[in-house]
């Protein structure tokens, strides 16, 4: 099982947005010093629930100040990007990164609808704007002289300049929130993000996916490496113990959830719908993993045991302090994989 740190900084203010920021840098330097697999990067505008924005651009500074650690998106809100610039600015990270990026693709935000209207962006045309960017980053990547005329692009260009150092490309992930887009992955033969779910779904989820890969005609080994790169979201804060790690875990989990509820009651429309409560995403007993490293080194494994290929782990939760967060980082690398390694 592979393991990524998914830098998703709140910054609460105005005032905090550059401090945050730059933490977020240290945060993923610390990751790659710390051997964690990979950094994971979200989008999210106007509303300060991910500090940096922009995944592209944030990414370049990751690039050229770490040494081994893989850099994704997760995903790019990929209906709020020209696929052009899309295809040139992920070309131009992997070469900044010597070949280490993952290009998670998503719609964009379901709920935060305020985001789309910042963009001019209808939400309702944002599923087939991703189809058609997909449909071009693959061919842009790989052809000259492409020409293409779309529903939403149309355009001629000669050659993608710089060219990616990963062939035929860097590995293109979906995120799937639904158990339906994760089938549809499957029937492509894809690997997907997912959401943070129960342990439960997870595993009903991934079975899912390999029984419909199967259904779809391909074979073990094509099964087997799909899931191996298919990703699953879980939420974690490490203690020295369980009662340190639940005082300090649950109020900034707590936090974090119920400031994004809050910006999306005030940056929505009245009209605008808002997500449904008592997900999982909501829950602190099946949206949280806290406790001492024995305690998350156990509730890892039951995650492992779905047969999830790495997980996205969410480690700064809302207002939790840098310090906190770098003391519960360090005893996830040090002292949780490790575990979860040998076992």
């Amino acid at each position: 099982m592979k393991f990524g740190n998914f830098l998703f900084p709140e910054s609460a203010s105005k005032d905090t947005d550059h401090r945050v920021v730059s933490e977020a840098l240290q945060e993923a330097q610390l990751s790659d010093e710390l051997g964690l697999d990979a950094v994971w990067l979200a989008e999210h505008h106007f509303d300060g629930g991910c500090a940096y924005v922009d995944p592209t651009t944030f990414a370049s500074a990751i690039a050229v100040s770490t040494r081994q650690i893989k850099i994704g998106f997760a995903v790019a809100q990929t209906a709020l990007h020209h696929p052009v610039r899309l295809a040139e600015q992920v070309a131009l990270l992997d070469v900044l990164s010597q070949g280490r990026m993952i290009v998670g693709l998503g719609r964009g935000t379901a709920f935060n609808w305020y985001e789309y209207r910042g963009y001019g962006i209808d939400p309702q045309e944002a599923y087939e704007r991703l189809d058609e960017t997909e449909e071009i980053l693959f061919r842009i990547w790989t052809a000259k002289d492409y020409e293409h005329n779309g529903k939403y692009f149309q355009f001629k260009l000669p050659e993608l300049r710089p060219g990616v150092v990963q062939q035929p490309y860097p590995p293109v992930i979906r995120g799937a929130s639904s158990l339906e887009s994760a089938l549809e992955m499957a029937r492509r033969g894809r690997p997907f993000l997912m959401n943070v779910q129960s342990v439960d779904i997870t595993a009903q989820r991934i079975t899912a996916y390999k029984d419909t890969m199967a259904e779809a005609g391909f074979d073990e080994d094509a099964i087997d490496e799909a899931v191996d790169n298919c990703w699953v979201w879980r939420n974690v804060v490490v203690a020295d113990t369980d009662a340190e790690a639940e005082e300090i875990g649950v109020p900034a989990f707590l936090t974090m959830r119920t400031n994004l509820s809050a910006a999306r009651e005030r940056l929505n429309l009245p009209t605008e719908a808002m997500p449904a409560t008592g997900a999982a995403r909501d829950s602190v007993d099946q949206g949280l993993i806290c406790g001492s490293p024995d305690t998350v080194a156990e509730k890892m494994e039951k995650v492992g045991q779905t047969g999830a290929g790495g997980v996205i782990i969410h480690f700064r939760l809302g207002p939790l302090p840098r310090e906190v967060n770098d003391h519960s980082l360090e005893l996830f690398a040090n002292k949780v994989v490790p575990q979860l390694r040998s076992a």
